[in-house]
Formats: C-alpha cells, sequence, structure tokens
C-alpha cells in the first residue's frame, strides 16, 4: 500500500495574521500520522509556517525552486535557501509556472535535479490544457512531461519523489475531472514508469490537483492508482483541507 500525500498550495495568498489563523486550525492534522501533508505558502512566510507547523508533523514545500545554486538570478530561491528555511521540499513544473512563466519540460527536469540532489522531496507537477484535451492529446501531453524527467535522469529519481497530475483546465475554474478522467491519467502514468522500472511504478506515490474539495475527494480517492492530493484553493480553509485528509485516510 503507498502511503497516501496530501499538499495544500496557498499559491499568491496570505499575510502574517491569516497564515497564523489557518496554521491553527492545521494543528489539528497532528492525529493524521498515517499520512504524509505538506502546505507549500509563498516564499515570504517559510520560516513562519515552518514555526508552526512544528510538532505536528506537517511538513513545509516551496511553490517554486531555481534550477540554479545561486548568484545573479534576481528574484529566484536556491535550493540551499529551501534548506536553510527547514523546508521537505518544492513543487516542480507546475502549470501556473509552464504556462505564466514560461518553464519548459528541461528547465522542469533541472529543477527536479535540484531538488533531488539536495536531498528534499520534489513534486513534480503534469498536466494539459482543455484544448489539448479536446485534441486527444492528453496522454502525450502528460508523458511527454514526465518522460523530460525519466529519460535525463532514471527512474531512480523518483525514489522519495511524488507525481502530481493537474489538469490545466480544471484549476481555479471549479472544475474537476472525473474520478475516472483521473484514474484513466494516473495509470497511464504509471504504465510510462514501468516501461522504465515496474517495482519503482508500483511504489511511485502519483496524486490528483484540479479543484479538490472535501465534498469531491472521496471518489477521487477510492481509484486505485490515485494516492492522495495536490490541493489549491480548499487548502486555505482549514475545514476543508481537513476534510481532505480525512478522506485520503479512508482508502487505508
Amino acid at each position: 500500500m503507498r502511503r497516501p500525500w496530501v499538499a495544500g498550495n496557498w499559491k499568491m495568498n496570505g499575510l502574517r495574521e491569516t497564515n497564523a489563523l489557518l496554521a491553527k486550525g492545521l494543528s489539528l492534522l497532528a492525529a493524521e500520522r498515517e499520512i504524509d501533508i505538506c502546505v507549500a505558502p509563498p516564499a515570504p512566510y517559510w520560516l513562519q509556517v515552518v514555526d508552526a507547523m512544528e510538532g505536528t508533523g506537517v511538513r513545509v514545500l516551496a511553490q517554486n525552486v531555481s534550477e540554479h545554486a545561486g548568484g545573479a538570478h534576481t528574484g529566484e530561491h536556491s535550493v540551499s535557501m529551501l534548506q536553510d528555511c527547514g523546508l521537505a521540499g518544492a513543487l516542480v513544473g507546475h502549470s501556473e509556472r509552464r504556462q505564466l512563466h514560461g518553464e519548459t519540460d528541461v528547465v522542469v527536469a533541472e529543477k527536479f535535479a535540484a531538488v533531488r540532489k539536495a536531498g528534499l522531496q520534489p513534486v513534480l507537477c503534469v498536466g494539459e490544457t482543455l484544448d489539448e484535451r479536446r485534441a486527444g492529446e492528453t496522454l502525450s501531453v502528460v508523458s511527454r512531461q514526465l518522460l523530460a524527467v525519466l529519460e535525463s535522469q532514471g527512474p531512480d529519481a523518483f525514489d522519495g519523489a511524488v507525481l502530481a497530475y493537474e489538469p490545466v483546465w480544471a484549476i481555479g475554474t471549479g472544475l474537476t475531472a472525473t474520478p475516472e478522467q483521473a484514474q484513466a491519467v494516473h495509470a497511464s502514468l504509471r504504465a510510462v514508469m514501468a516501461a522504465f522500472d515496474a517495482d519503482r511504478a508500483g511504489q511511485l506515490r502519483i496524486v490528483y490537483g484540479g479543484s479538490v474539495k472535501a465534498g469531491n475527494a472521496a471518489g477521487l480517492f477510492a481509484m486505485p492508482d490515485i494516492d492522495g492530493a495536490l490541493v489549491g484553493g480548499a487548502s486555505l480553509d482549514a475545514q476543508e483541507f481537513l476534510g481532505i485528509c480525512h478522506a485520503v485516510r479512508q482508502r487505508l
């Protein structure tokens, strides 16, 4: 049984006061020891949230990281900065980074490698746009994004990593893939990994992201290849996020 994994991506939301209130609500997650739980706050609040989550078992991730070790890269932050602030890992290749900031598969793979080399947890995000889904290109798109890492770094690069399928058309739109649609993509991604290493494919945690809420979580988590969730807007509400975590625990 793969250990369930749930993360809340706060995106560009939060202030110190509201973060403190949210963190207080999330302190109840200390009881959820059977699953891995993370939050990804904006960079200015890393230390605040790391301190607030101490003793709860909730780990803190970065929403983004530079592929460079340091130097003249204004506005970026390196893996050594993540380590220094006590972060456990980073999202790489989130659709908003790919779509709005022009990150290519090559750049995403380099970021994945940097996080892995530092001994932190990389969370590789893959997903298709609505036009790509309508054109029947979903599986080719997500496979290409996964292969960018597999072919450059090998299947062992995913030891301890997480793969997140997040259809672009279901992020922040209120739309969500049906459990069956999500399962089909998750199974395809696992098959891509299995072509490289069947054992690692069986161990790889693949989670779903795309308007996940407490109300639809149970149906998604009932699918055999959905091992958790990368949660966006619902993670800004402690009770919603708690409900999602409770739902994923039910698959144990």
